[in-house]
């Protein structure tokens, strides 16, 4: 079946940094762009970053923009997404999905998804 695993959240300090992943299991990985999503409490989950099947795309939020890069290494099934400078307002559980629609930043175009990773950033 089906499976996205993240890791790597925790807790960390303001202008710190996390290095998030996600393996990919029961699909063919490398046919698909996947992305990075975000819900803090009581806010919709929202889109951070994404990248192509190829790797050679990627998209970002403004927000995080210069801040965050999403790879993928399609031999081993996973997706990374590195964040350095974390602000407060990066706070959320981030989890990945796996693209399967026209769009890369609506949940809807996403079809498989991962459990989510608390990320917690401090002041």
């Amino acid at each position: 079946q089906v499976q996205l695993v993240e890791s790597g959240g925790g807790l960390v300090q303001a202008g710190g940094s996390l290095r998030l992943s996600c393996a990919a299991s029961g699909f063919t990985f490398k046919s698909y762009s996947m992305g990075w999503f975000r819900q803090a409490p009581g806010k919709e989950r929202e889109f951070v970053a994404r990248i192509s099947w190829s790797g050679g795309v990627t998209n970002y939020a403004d927000s995080v923009k210069g801040r965050f890069t999403i790879s993928r290494d399609n031999a081993k099934n996973m997706v990374y997404l590195q964040m350095n400078s974390l602000k407060i307002e990066d706070t959320a559980v981030y989890y990945c999905a796996a693209n399967l629609g026209s769009t890369y930043y609506r949940t809807d175009d996403y079809g498989y998804w991962g459990q989510g990773t608390q990320v917690t950033v401090s002041s």
